[in-house]
């Protein structure tokens, strides 16, 4: 059924795929109830495509009314001392305006507009080099997981919906951006010195041929990271969805879950992939 709200609703967004912004809108209606704990009340990063993804995209942070009437501004103070009015949804009908603004992709921050000083979440975004095998991927999120129970850290697992893997840590707000930042990059530098033949923890492209980036950069103030069920802008319609850790070896791809196939897969649901993040969310990052 069409939204009323929805112009252009045959204007394809994903032109190989098929996918219009009809498509796209039901989507994002259907798996709102799993998207919004992520997103809901976060100032957001969007990536809009006007043109469909093919055209060009651009991401907005920044308040704007005509975003809708179901989007909503927070003034943040950035770096340079100035504050801007960032962007954040409450609701499924905000997130719907977004789709008629050509969003596809939400990035949220670690933190929440009632408290954005204190993170509450780390990302540790496992980015595949040239030449690294989906077993090798697997192997390093494994990895991770243990490193961080040695720490005391619970920890969650999210295909990226292109080439990589999430490893998702809830905290309880208390540590400031600095230190939470730190931690991470102590953590990724800890292990691409123990295992250099595997792993990297700086972004440098020069170097990460052969190895896996272990991108901690997500983990400072204003940074983001993709939501659990939000669609990519990529040819392949995948979609960054949580997952259980037992069934890490059950997919092939950072991009496993397609569109379609990401609704199927919530429409199968019985229990959340991410059980146990409510009672993990009160653990503290070490010191």
């Amino acid at each position: 059924m069409a939204d009323a709200r929805l112009t252009s609703p045959g204007k394809l967004l994903y032109r190989d795929a098929g996918i219009t912004k009809q498509r796209v809108a039901e989507y994002y209606r259907n798996v709102a109830p799993l998207l919004l704990p992520e997103v809901a009340r976060r100032p957001l990063s969007l990536l809009r495509c006007p043109g469909g993804i093919d055209g060009q995209c651009f991401f907005q942070k920044h308040h704007a009314d005509a975003l809708g009437d179901g989007v909503h501004g927070v003034p943040i103070r950035e770096k340079d001392g100035d504050t801007e009015e960032y962007l954040y949804i409450e609701d499924v009908e905000g997130l719907l305006d977004l789709v008629q603004m050509n969003t596809i992709e939400l990035h949220p921050w670690g933190a929440r507009i009632d408290d954005l000083e204190h993170p509450d979440r780390l990302v540790f975004d496992l980015d595949p080099g040239e030449g690294v095998g989906w077993s090798d991927m697997r192997a390093a999120a494994r990895d991770v997981r243990a490193r961080l129970e040695q720490a005391g850290l619970r920890s969650f697992l999210r295909l990226s919906g292109g080439k990589g893997l999430h490893v998702v840590v809830p905290i309880r707000p208390g540590p400031g951006w600095d230190e939470a930042k730190g931690f991470c990059e102590a953590f990724a530098d800890a292990m691409a010195m123990q295992s250099p033949d595997r792993y990297v923890a700086t972004a440098s492209k020069a170097k990460r041929r052969g190895v896996i980036f272990i991108d901690w950069l997500r983990n400072g103030r204003s940074a983001t990271s993709v939501a659990s069920w939000s669609l990519r802008a990529r040819a392949s319609a995948g979609v960054a969805v949580p997952l259980r850790w037992d069934e890490l070896g059950r997919v092939n791809g950072g991009d496993h879950y397609t569109l379609e196939r990401a609704l199927r897969r919530a429409a199968r649901l019985r229990t959340d992939p991410w059980d146990g993040w409510a009672e993990a969310a009160g653990q503290q990052l070490p010191t």
